[in-house]
């Protein structure tokens, strides 16, 4: 009896994660993470500096988040960081991960939508440089940047693996995969 519950706790456990991951509403862009390899160039094409905001948007697991994060504590940067995330089974893993992160007060976690999101509530504070990191679907790279443009004057865009079109590419960082910056 308690080997059969057992399995079927674990059943109920993998239609429940495969739901969130499969449903649009709560996944509507199939999670890839950034690879390991590439994330000391990512940190590179974010160019960290003091009084900056870096948002990831589709934050996944969070990796590059916490990675950057990791970086400027160590660097002693006064930069916030913003992980944008809807599936709930990720934020999760963020949360577990912020709580042992050392530069935790800077890094904030949110569940929302990418595509609707208006980011200058966001933004209560000072800054000086906003910076926007993509790892999704090229065919949802334009909408994400038509929302962005419709909100924020002045920002720039690190995307990874997908070059976005009709915008002026200013860097290319060449690792396991692309990483471009506008």
């Amino acid at each position: 009896m308690i080997i059969f519950l057992f399995f079927f706790f674990i059943f109920i456990l993998s239609i429940t994660i495969i739901f969130l991951f499969s449903s649009p509403n709560f996944s509507p862009i199939p999670y890839f993470p950034s690879n390991k390899k590439d994330i000391p160039l990512i940190i590179k094409a974010l160019n960290l500096k003091n009084n900056q905001v870096v948002f990831d948007l589709g934050a996944g697991d969070g990796i590059v988040i916490f990675e950057s994060a990791k970086v400027a504590f160590e660097k002693k940067l006064n930069t916030k960081f913003f992980a944008i995330e809807i599936n709930p089974i990720l934020i999760l893993i963020m949360w577990i991960r912020w709580l042992f992160h050392p530069n935790k007060k800077n890094i904030k976690i949110i569940r929302g939508d990418i595509f609707n999101m208006n980011f200058k509530k966001l933004l209560t504070f000072n800054f000086l440089l906003l910076t926007f990191y993509v790892y999704i679907s090229p065919w949802y790279l334009k909408k994400v940047v038509k929302n962005l443009k419709s909100k924020i004057k002045n920002f720039s865009l690190v995307s990874y693996f997908y070059a976005i079109p009709k915008i002026k590419i200013k860097k290319i960082f060449e690792g396991k995969n692309k990483i471009f910056v506008y």
